[in-house]
């Protein structure tokens, strides 16, 4: 379903991704909410917000966004530590729904951004991990769209669902009636895919506790 072209791949991108169908997201189970409590738990007690920047994944990603997309991550940090700076300030995480919390949790336990979409909004079955096209609009949940200039999208022939590794589109973002989800984790040059493949099959448990049946292996692109 995914595929990285040259001009992507040779910035070191990867991701890991899977296909879970027929969630409720519609109520919290309680097997979920310990879930993601124990994994807020775990997180405050093995990291500290003083020393989080100096975590060798954290460092990937902040240097990916310096060195490939030209970001201050100081400025727009990576959305994994932009939770978990949260976590470790004392705060909750946000809850948004039972899928897209389930996500976050696993977000933030594994380091890693996870990109979940609607499968029913998506446009098509084959999604390339490409350069932005002249012209091309993106409609970020809470943003503005805008015009993207050549920068690294998830997209399908004629919709763009991911600016990488994170912004989601609200054409695709999953809401109380989705029921199939595309889980995609990104990776960085070095993360090693094995975090990848272990957050993707984390969040597919989690996702079965409300109802939600995994498609297959999880796949690497």
């Amino acid at each position: 379903m995914i595929t990285i072209l040259n001009e992507v791949k040779s910035l070191g991108v990867f991701v890991a991704y899977d296909v879970v169908y027929g969630v409720d997201n519609t109520r919290y189970t309680s097997q979920l909410e310990e879930e993601i409590n124990r994994i807020v738990e775990e997180i405050r007690g093995a990291l500290s917000l003083e020393t989080l920047k100096d975590h060798h994944i954290i460092r990937a990603y902040r240097d990916f966004y310096w060195k490939t997309l030209k970001i201050d991550p100081t400025k727009q940090r990576p959305a994994q530590e932009a939770l978990l700076r949260r976590v470790l300030r004392g705060e909750s995480l946000p809850r948004i729904n039972p899928v897209v919390d389930a996500g976050n949790a696993i977000s933030i336990k594994y380091i890693v951004p996870i990109g979940l979409y609607d499968i029913s909004k998506i446009h098509g079955k084959t999604l390339r991990i490409r350069l932005s096209r002249k012209g091309e609009v993106f409609h970020p949940i809470g943003g503005q769209p805008h015009e993207l200039d050549d920068q690294i999208v998830l997209a399908s022939n004629d919709q763009i669902l991911h600016v990488y590794p994170y912004r989601d589109s609200v054409e695709t973002k999953i809401d109380v009636s989705t029921k199939d989800v595309l889980i995609v984790v990104a990776g960085v040059p070095g993360v090693e895919e094995e975090r990848l493949i272990n957050a993707t099959l984390h969040l597919r448990r989690l996702l079965s506790l409300l109802g939600g049946v995994a498609d297959g292996d999880v796949r690497l692109a």
